[in-house]
């Protein structure tokens, strides 16, 4: 097998995580991981009762990472030769993309994005990132987190904290609605 984003390099095996084989090219670092080993390893990490809305969207997580030279570069599935997909990982203050084929499955990270992904709790739901299901749910995040953005820009900092507890507390009363048509009153004078 071939490192996509360099495809005269061939891959080296090795073992990613403890239970994960994988294949690494010494050039750029990056990882493949065949989708039949990587659903052997996902089964003991994997809680099947999650859903994909508990999953936590790492739009507002700031981590200090410098995405790999190599992550806007197209790549060739080593295995197949499909052109892998590519899934937008946005943090805070960065996003790169991890890589899956369409045709077997098998999964790409360039260098340090793995180490990324299980720090952020997704390692083990990789496929899922690439699902209509996921999208959805990072766009309603990311939505939120620009509301929320703009709602402290606009109000300060302490009184958006103030107003997003509140909003909380209010979205969890059965009686929550009556505590926003008095606040709608409230301002329609």
């Amino acid at each position: 097998m071939f490192c996509p984003k360099h495809p005269r390099e061939t891959l080296l095996a090795y073992q990613l995580v403890d239970g994960l084989n994988a294949h690494s090219c010494p050039t750029c670092s990056g990882s493949w991981l065949l989708s039949e080993d990587y659903q052997a390893w996902q089964a003991t990490q994997v809680d099947p009762a999650l859903r994909v809305d508990s999953l936590t969207v790492p739009i507002n997580h700031h981590i200090d990472y410098q995405p790999s030279r190599y992550d806007n570069r197209a790549g060739l599935c080593p295995s197949c030769g499909f052109y892998l997909v590519r899934g937008r990982i946005n943090l805070k203050k960065v996003s790169f993309f991890v890589e899956r084929c369409p045709g077997c499955k098998g999964m790409w990270c360039d260098d340090g994005e793995w180490e990324i992904l299980d720090r952020l709790g997704l390692s083990a739901y990789f496929p899922v990132l690439f699902t209509d299901e996921w999208q959805s749910h990072v766009r309603v995040a990311e939505a939120k987190f620009r509301e929320q953005l703009a709602t402290a820009e606009k109000l300060g900092p302490d009184i958006a904290e103030k107003l997003f507890e509140l909003a909380k507390l209010l979205e969890e009363h059965p009686n929550g609605d009556f505590g926003v048509a008095y606040l709608m009153r409230r301002f329609e004078k």
